[in-house]
């Protein structure tokens, strides 16, 4: 299955493009610069293509990105700390970002005759964005069956969406992500914060995969108490 992957440069997405690489015929990783806080993250995915020796396009959106306002990932609004189950998170979303991304990367799909676009979403980002659901995926599929009828048949390909980020470190672990080349803090500084609601869970999600985490945090030890009172089943 010829497949494209929507690679951020964080941990789901890398993890997924070592995954697809091994079970599929990988041919190229797609990432969108829609004006985030920073694009540190782009550089990773930038690595993950030279890594597995696949093309690696980097759309740019940041005409759109710039109406999409509101958001901590897109405008001067402080990234909040703490758990991503916790209400504040929802200032990290980006409204219809995934949809928006979605289409283009089955347009060009299309075009390069790919069997599949492959996105990381997963069972962790359900409490905060509906584009990541299971009724969101669904519902897109069907969409582009009506989008594509007669001229192409692409799949949307989300093996995450309904297991956990710690699922994930253990399904990157079995093949071979190299976690430290990845990144995942919204605040992009030279070291993952500890703090923000994705370092905390990029932290939980190691702990309880029970996989040595590789990544440097100024705050290594936040999570813990920013944690306490969940837990993976609740925030699913």
């Amino acid at each position: 299955m010829k497949t494209i992957v929507i690679c951020s440069g964080g941990l789901d997405s890398i993890s997924l493009a070592h995954r697809v690489a091994a079970e599929h015929q990988l041919i190229g990783l797609l990432s969108f610069d829609y004006g985030q806080r920073h694009r540190k993250e782009l550089d990773f995915a930038t690595a993950c293509a030279k890594r597995l020796g696949v093309p690696h396009q980097i759309i740019d959106i940041r005409t759109i990105g710039r109406h999409l306002t509101g958001s901590a990932l897109t405008d001067d609004v402080d990234v909040p700390d703490g758990h991503y189950a916790e209400e504040t998170m929802k200032a990290t979303v980006v409204p219809n970002r995934n949809a928006i991304m979605l289409a283009i990367a089955f347009g060009l799909a299309a075009a390069q005759k790919a069997d599949a676009v492959a996105v990381a979403v997963h069972g962790g980002d359900h409490f905060i964005y509906p584009d990541c659901r299971p009724g969101f995926i669904d519902a897109f599929q069907e969409m582009q069956n009506q989008a594509l009828d007669g001229y192409a048949s692409v799949s949307l390909h989300a093996p995450y969406v309904n297991i956990s980020k710690a699922d994930i470190v253990a399904d990157g672990a079995k093949y071979g992500t190299p976690f430290a080349e990845t990144w995942s803090c919204y605040k992009g500084g030279t070291r993952h914060c500890g703090r923000c609601g994705t370092c905390v869970e990029r932290r939980e999600a190691f702990h309880l995969a029970g996989v040595a985490d590789p990544t440097e945090y100024e705050d290594p030890d936040f999570w813990v108490a920013a944690t306490s009172g969940y837990s993976a089943r609740e925030v699913k």
